[in-house]
């Protein structure tokens, strides 16, 4: 079997496991939007996926995706990009301008960065506030304890705030960080939920994801 060909297969067989959660969970079928992770992944790579109809694409680096993206939506002009890796101050201008949704708002100098270069570029795409679920220092991420006065800080900045985004600890059950997740979303009536990954979307999807993001289990490791 050739590699796009694998790619195909394992695409078909995310969203067949996506749409079975959904059934699952008694979540509306389509509730639940893939975000296929393209990172580290060239162009030729990637072009597969969208031939078969993927639209959504994750990426974690503005400069890598600078480098891929604006020749791809020449022929796909319907792509949505989410930005999902942390985002430094400085790439704020090629931020807002690249991407749809930067799901790594996580912390104020970040949200001040941002507004400023929506309100010169006149562009506004989707923000999630990210938050360190598990406290681990390593990970970005705004603390639980403070999501709430953050999220409204970002809103009085101007951000189109819209959902929240977590990375649960590699070593522990991710259930109760998406429930925490998710009632962060209920009380600051937020309505998406950017939480899953490979291993573990299918218990995302069971907990109100609105968004998985999914890499490995499409375009393989690299």
């Amino acid at each position: 079997m050739s590699a796009s060909c694998e790619q195909v297969n394992n695409l078909m067989a995310v969203r067949s496991a996506i749409a079975a959660a959904e059934l699952d969970g008694q979540r509306p079928q389509g509730a639940v939007t893939l975000v296929a992770v393209s990172k580290t992944h060239d162009a030729d790579h990637i072009r597969p996926t969208l031939d078969a109809g993927q639209r959504v694409f994750g990426e974690n680096r503005v400069q890598e995706a600078q480098g891929k993206w604006p020749a791809l939506r020449e022929a796909f002009p319907d792509i949505e990009l989410h930005l999902i890796g942390p985002l430094q101050s400085n790439k704020a201008k090629e931020a807002v301008a690249l991407f749809d949704v930067i799901e790594t708002v996580d912390r104020p100098k970040i949200a001040q960065a941002l507004a400023e270069e929506m309100a010169k570029q006149d562009r506004k795409p989707q923000c999630l506030v990210q938050i360190n679920t598990g406290l681990e220092p390593q990970k970005a991420g705004i603390p639980p304890e403070d999501a709430d006065l953050f999220i409204t800080a970002c809103k009085d900045l101007g951000l189109p705030v819209v959902g929240l985004m977590c990375i649960p600890p590699a070593d522990q059950n991710p259930a109760p960080h998406f429930a925490l997740l998710r009632e962060i979303a209920r009380r600051n009536d937020l309505s998406v939920l950017s939480m899953g990954m490979s291993g573990d979307y299918q218990t995302a999807v069971a907990l109100g994801a609105t968004h998985v993001r999914v890499g490995t289990a499409i375009f393989g490791s690299r």
